[in-house]
């Protein structure tokens, strides 16, 4: 599911990429966690310069087509001219491209989980999980190992989120794997992954392991 191809960011490509954030935004919809038009997705089609196609805003998340997709810069600007609609992005696009360039991710989820919310409410310096099978999905040790799912302060600038998700974001040690969500709280959770479909996978197992957590109060 990985769009990203090194060299021009082609129709092709961003038909595929389109057609993908579509099929998602609807799963992730049809599962209460992007109700109305709140939520928003992202692919990576290009590094260098740091390129986004990012799901278009004011949308309803499981009705979009394939071509309600906008391309953004590094801050999460619209960028005009390389293909994409020419609709707006999400004002959120700018913590999607923050995380993008400081993870290295081919793909970042946002949505309105219920679990991560009431997590991020009740444990505001971050979400502690040990000894839980399901953290070998998100790519850690079922038995002892804590790994904490970091929380932020919601806010409306995203370069302030972004500073504060890479305050806490620990960069993985060579051979091992980073924590690959974040939660801000009172509003929602993203998660990434090399493509859509393991950030999918980070993102249901993450809210999984938060429901655990919730229930073992």
């Amino acid at each position: 599911m990985n769009v990203f191809e090194e060299g021009a960011v082609t129709d092709e490509v961003l038909a595929r990429a389109g057609a993908q954030l579509a099929a998602e935004s609807a799963r992730f919809a049809a599962r209460g966690w992007m109700p109305g038009t709140a939520g928003n997705l992202s692919v990576t089609v290009g590094r260098d310069p740091l390129r986004l196609a990012v799901t278009a805003s004011g949308l309803d998340k499981g009705e979009l087509a394939s071509s309600d997709i906008v391309i953004v810069d590094a801050d999460g600007a619209g960028v005009r001219g390389e293909g994409g609609s020419e609709q707006r992005p999400s004002a959120e696009a700018g913590l999607h491209a923050r995380i993008a360039a400081v993870t290295g991710a081919g793909a970042v989820i946002h949505v309105h989980a219920l679990s991560a919310v009431t997590a991020g409410h009740h444990w505001p310096e971050g979400v502690v999980l040990r000894d839980l099978e399901m953290l070998k999905g998100i790519g850690h040790s079922a038995h002892g190992e804590t790994v904490t799912i970091p929380v932020i302060a919601n806010g409306q600038d995203m370069t302030v989120l972004g500073d504060a998700f890479e305050a806490l974001y620990v960069r993985p040690a060579s051979g091992s794997n980073d924590v690959p969500a974040l939660i801000v709280a009172d509003h929602g959770i993203y998660a990434w992954g090399r493509d859509l479909r393991q950030a999918r996978w980070h993102l249901e197992l993450t809210e999984a392991l938060l429901q655990i957590a919730l229930a073992r109060r």
